[in-house]
């Protein structure tokens, strides 16, 4: 019952559904009986008759964990759902090992803050057994903006969540990068607004990912030796304003490495193909 897990509750009971819950901080769980939940102490009291499981928790040990010390009072045939980040085998080891014993568990990993599980908004990911996932389908819509199916492939959901957050926790630092330079030259964060507004990097995003898994980038619509000078360019502003960035220097060396296997005239985006 943390954050998430707290607003997904709240939506439940307001469009209408019983909702028990526990939290290791039991306190976090009582404060939902404000809501209209029924709070226990004991995991395995609060799943106790219920037909879906849902897990918002931290990692693979906290999932399995939690699990064992539930299924005392799972009845037979209830279905886990587990919106965790967690490891690809982890998500395929409990679907299997699960199922071996008489549960359904299935992995929906979300892209979504809380806000998001309150209001009903925001990206689920799912992916497994196909007559399972249509036989959720409506509940789990209910719960997220957007249920985004990736097939049959168990994992494949968990896969692609990781996927995300690599990009969030990259573009994040980068951004970093980028309002230290705006600041080393002495541009307003306003002005910062102002030129994403208008220009949104994140619409080429489905270009870019295609131009890199491209084989031939010897036609390039910006050579990586300009992108290497505009990168000196950067380090030399935050050098002269005494700040340092953090991920300008490893893209630069990652150029300095393809340039020096002769990729200096190709596309810039051959960077993105990591040092192969």
């Amino acid at each position: 019952m943390g954050l998430l897990g707290s607003n997904f509750v709240k939506a439940m009971i307001k469009k209408g559904e019983t909702v028990q819950v526990w939290n290791r901080t039991f306190t976090k769980a009582k404060e939902l009986e404000k809501s209209g939940a029924r709070a226990f102490e004991n995991v395995a009291d609060a799943v106790r008759g219920a037909d879906i499981i849902h897990l918002t928790l931290k990692d693979d040990e906290s999932v399995n964990d939690v699990l064992r010390n539930a299924q005392p009072g799972l009845k037979p045939g209830a279905i886990i759902i587990d919106h965790t980040t967690t490891s690809v085998p982890g998500a395929i080891e409990r679907t299997n090992a699960w199922k071996n014993i008489g549960f359904t568990y299935q992995h929906a990993p979300v892209f979504m803050a809380p806000a998001n599980a309150f209001e009903g908004s925001g990206f689920m990911l799912i992916s497994g057994d196909q007559s399972l996932v249509n036989k959720l389908d409506n509940q789990l819509s209910l719960m997220t903006g957007k249920l985004i199916n990736f097939g049959p492939e168990t994992g494949r959901a968990a896969a692609l969540k990781l996927v995300g957050n690599c990009f969030l926790v990259g573009f994040t630092a980068a951004l970093g990068d980028s309002l230290t330079l705006a600041e080393s030259l002495g541009a307003p964060i306003t002005d910062l607004n102002t030129l994403f507004a208008s220009w949104n990097p994140a619409t080429s995003i489905s270009a870019r990912i295609k131009r890199i898994t491209q084989e031939d980038l010897s036609k390039p619509s910006w050579e990586l030796n300009m992108a290497r000078k505009d990168t000196n360019l950067f380090l030399s502003a935050a050098k002269n304003a005494e700040k340092n960035l953090t991920v300008i220097p490893a893209v630069a060396a990652l150029m300095d490495h393809w340039i020096s296997k002769g990729h200096g005239g190709d596309d810039w985006t051959v960077i993105g193909k990591g040092q192969l």
